[in-house]
């Protein structure tokens, strides 16, 4: 529910002039809910026996506490002076066995689920990674993997589907029954779009290689690998029901066509979550400005259309309740029979996501509590559908998404009305102020959780909900109309879609702005030691808050910092950290385990050469040199960890060209680089053996490859991509340098053989990292001054070798890498060049 609804405890007996009028908070539900939810993620994946003996544990103590409850009831007598403390002692007994019994009954669910997973053939089979066949039901719709660089490649986009097997036939002809939950993972292939199209019910015939789940305690018992080469073989179409909703999210998509390719993208998210069109790009910057949760479909969804049904919930008791239903004359009973309906229809349409199946509990419970008359809370009703959640489904109690939900579900029924009224008392409108406090309640207990999973603190958070927060609802009540009407009129549904394209439209533009400020994320401890630090912190600046507002220039001191430390403006950041140093002429970014280099080519712009494995990355870094304008990015070969982040050099700047080497391996990378750089508009260009170049102060050469074909001479290449990188000889002013991308040893004497008057270099951005693999006969040749190397911490390789530093430094060279000196910019020369880091 929306921070408005918060208010609608009444601390009167129903029927009285103001039912808006506020008790105290009914948090009875509270402590067994958290027992439940604390047992039950305890409890999976553990041993049965033990699981057992803390669920009898737990009874007997319970029945402890009822027995002294008993005792205490029986003790009390009227008028007698030693009874008066009887009661207190009575409901803390029973309290106390509540909570027990609640602890008891999660991990007794847990415990029984998670056996049952673990039952049948399926476990042992995926131990020993067998081949099988299995007829399943499909259970959720199919989503992608978003790829991730794992060195020198980056993972393909797999499908995933969670499915119920039902009949096991294995190697030898055995056939078992079973219902055992597995997810099937689908590997590229031609058919990957039939098998996108699967809906929820719908039986299918798998035959693939089983592997056991990556941790104990999953809900499945084996994930089962497959290829996307032929389409699924179907044994069974999917109920009516689910074709339906297939047929309204289908409708809806198609009705989204014609808008531009942000709001097509997120209109279908932002209604039922389809997020099947969101680029990763896209999908970075709602991460950056923590707005994800607009991207999965939560109770502010439900709440908007339940809005709309009963109007305000503080009203819904009233006699002049507002919203459509006593417009049409409708009851109070039969509302929140129609209300449960549209509950329902929603959970199918929306599938039961976390935040989903929290949402429409609550409602379900509200709307129970409207039609019987009941006063009711909605605090109560968040801890009931956790409650009842969790012992239905007890892997809710390791989901994030379910603890997320929660989270901000619970800032907005308890901190938001006070913070509030905080505002309010301070002369703050009371829409703004009601806005502005949900935003920054449910972002202050989240943040701590998104430290875990993230490592990163958005530090513009607050404000783009805020700016997002009046988009949202026209947005969603034209997309659900658009959902409804699709099937029976596509035109109209079209018109509508196109108008809500404008408030998602505003939605995409307020995420996209705020990621690309330079400061917009901030770097954090992950883990949760980090999650503890950051909520410690913030606690503190919840407490001190009173204070500091009654000292108005200490708070516009303190929002003046946290605008600069968003925008980060150069001349500021150089003069706080000292980098980048001023005139400076080469850095290497700290891109972690990969390569992303800059050579300056006047005021603001820079000539860039790799852009690492992730485009957050280079991105900043780019923004603390203050490049905005790149007249040719050059790519030394195709490996992930110098191509991945692509799009991070693309976002916002001007970009002439992108120049890569002529072996177009691996294929899959290359294909990313020519559909990023199409997409942004930018030509791709293949570099010519010897080719010469020139740009502001920069004059370059390309050294390696060497050519190809009759005649070639000893500079004759490999099939390999390391030894196909891109290698430079650069001139910037009386500054000399050599980028040797990833040459490997059989490339770095072809290069000296091609080019045996190397000259000494100033600088020399080692091979490959700094691996083991230097010839040295190439490094005492260059004899550099400096010599840098980019290396990701704690990266598994053991980049960089101690014996090539060693190698580096006996030859006079002072060696600099970007684990430990972070980004490191050169500058000067002569007797005055420089190195400088940011670490």
């Amino acid at each position: 529910m929306s921070a408005p609804d918060v208010h609608t405890a009444s601390g009167g007996r129903l029927g009285a002039s103001d039912p808006r009028q506020e008790g105290p908070a009914d948090l009875r539900l509270v402590p067994p809910a958290l027992a439940v939810w604390a047992a039950s993620a305890l409890a999976l994946g553990a041993p049965w026996p033990r699981v057992a003996a803390a669920v009898v544990a737990c009874v007997c103590v319970a029945a402890g506490f009822l027995v002294r409850a008993a005792r205490a009831a029986r003790a009390v007598s009227p008028g007698c002076p030693e009874s008066s403390g009887q009661p207190g002692r009575r409901l803390r007994a029973t309290a106390v066995a509540a909570v027990l019994l609640s602890a008891a009954a999660g991990a007794s669910a847990a415990g029984l689920y998670g056996a049952d997973v673990r039952q049948g053939p399926l476990p042992g089979l995926a131990d020993t990674y067998s081949r099988v066949t299995v007829e399943a039901t499909v259970t959720s719709d199919p989503r992608r993997t978003r790829p991730r660089v794992q060195g020198d490649h980056s993972t393909p986009v797999t499908l995933l589907l969670d499915a119920e097997a039902g009949r096991l036939t294995t190697a030898d002809g055995a056939v078992t029954r079973l219902r055992t939950p597995v997810l099937v993972m689908i590997s590229p292939g031609d058919a990957a779009a039939s098998w996108q199209r699967l809906l929820p019910s719908t039986r299918i015939r798998v035959t693939g290689g089983l592997a056991p789940p990556q941790r104990d305690g999953e809900r499945i018992a084996a994930v089962l690998r497959t290829d996307a080469d032929d389409p699924p073989l179907v044994t069974g179409g999917p109920t009516r029901l689910q074709r339906t909703a297939g047929e309204l999210r289908s409708g809806l998509r198609e009705a989204s066509d014609g808008l531009d390719a942000d709001a097509r993208a997120l209109l279908p998210g932002l209604v039922v979550g389809d997020t099947s069109r969101v680029t990763p790009e896209l999908q970075d910057a709602f991460k950056a400005t923590d707005l994800t949760h607009l991207l999965s479909v939560s109770g502010a969804n439900l709440s908007i259309l339940l809005f709309l049904l009963i109007g305000p919930p503080g009203t819904a008791l009233r006699a002049e309740r507002r919203g459509l239903a006593p417009r049409l004359g409708i009851s109070l009973r039969t509302t929140a029979l129609i209300g449960g309906g549209l509950t329902l229809a929603f959970v199918v349409v929306c599938r039961p996501e976390p935040s989903v199946l929290r949402a429409a509990v609550c409602g379900l419970i509200t709307l129970l509590a409207i039609g019987t008359g009941r006063r009711r809370s909605l605090i109560p009703a968040l801890a009931a559908a956790v409650l009842l959640l969790v012992l239905y489904d007890p892997w809710l109690a390791r989901s994030y998404g379910f603890l997320l939900s929660v989270l901000a579900t619970g800032a907005l029924l308890t901190l938001a009305p006070r913070w509030s009224a905080a505002l309010r008392s301070r002369r703050v409108p009371a829409r703004i102020a009601e806005v502005i406090a949900a935003a920054a309640a449910a972002q202050a207990v989240c943040a701590p959780v998104v430290v875990v999973l993230a490592s990163r603190v958005s530090l513009v958070a607050v404000p783009c909900n805020l700016l997002a927060e009046f988009a949202v609802a026209p947005a969603t009540v034209l997309g659900f109309a658009a959902l409804a009407v699709a099937p029976v009129a596509m035109p109209v549904a079209g018109l509508l879609a196109r108008i809500a394209g404008w408030p998602v439209g505003w939605i995409a533009s307020v995420a996209r702005t705020g990621a690309a400020l330079p400061g917009a994320v901030a770097d954090w401890p992950g883990g949760w030691r980090g999650a503890a630090l950051l909520a410690a912190l913030t606690l503190l600046l919840v407490l001190v808050a009173r204070r500091l507002a009654r000292h108005p220039w200490v708070c516009s001191a303190a929002a003046l910092l946290l605008v600069l430390a968003v925008l980060r403006p150069v001349p500021l950041t150089r003069i706080m950290t000292g980098w980048p140093p001023p005139h400076w002429a080469f850095a290497l970014c700290d891109v972690g385990q990969g390569d992303a280099m800059v050579l300056a080519a006047g005021d603001g712009t820079g000539v860039v050469v790799d852009t690492g494995p992730e485009p957050r990355l280079v991105d900043r870094c780019l923004r603390d040199l203050g490049v905005t304008r790149v007249p040719l990015l050059l790519l030394t070969h195709f490996h992930a960890d110098h191509v991945r982040g692509l799009p991070g050099v693309l976002r916002g700047r001007a970009v002439g060209a992108i120049q890569t080497t002529s072996l177009e391996e691996p294929p899959e990378q290359a294909e990313f680089v020519r559909r990023t750089a199409a997409e942004a508009g930018v030509a791709v260009v293949r570099a010519v053996p010897g080719e010469r170049r020139r740009t502001g102060p920069l004059d370059w050469r390309i050294l390696w490859p060497g050519e190809r074909g009759p005649g070639a001479g000893p500079g004759f290449v490999t099939e390999e991509p390391n030894d196909s990188s891109i290698t430079l000889l650069v001139r910037s002013g009386k500054l000399t340098l050599l980028l040797l991308g990833d040459l490997e040893p059989p490339a770095q004497r072809g290069l000296l053989r091609s080019h045996p008057a190397l000259p000494r270099v100033d600088v020399l951005k080692v091979a490959h990292h700094g691996s083991a693999y230097q010839d040295a006969a190439l490094l005492r040749g260059v004899r550099p001054r400096f010599a840098l190397i980019s290396a990701g911490t704690d990266n598994p390789y053991g980049h960089p070798s101690a014996r090539t530093v060693e190698a580096l430094t006996d030859g006079g060279a002072r060696v600099l890498r970007t684990d430990e000196d972070g980004a490191i910019a050169i500058t000067g020369s002569g007797t005055a060049l420089t190195a400088v880091g940011s670490s």
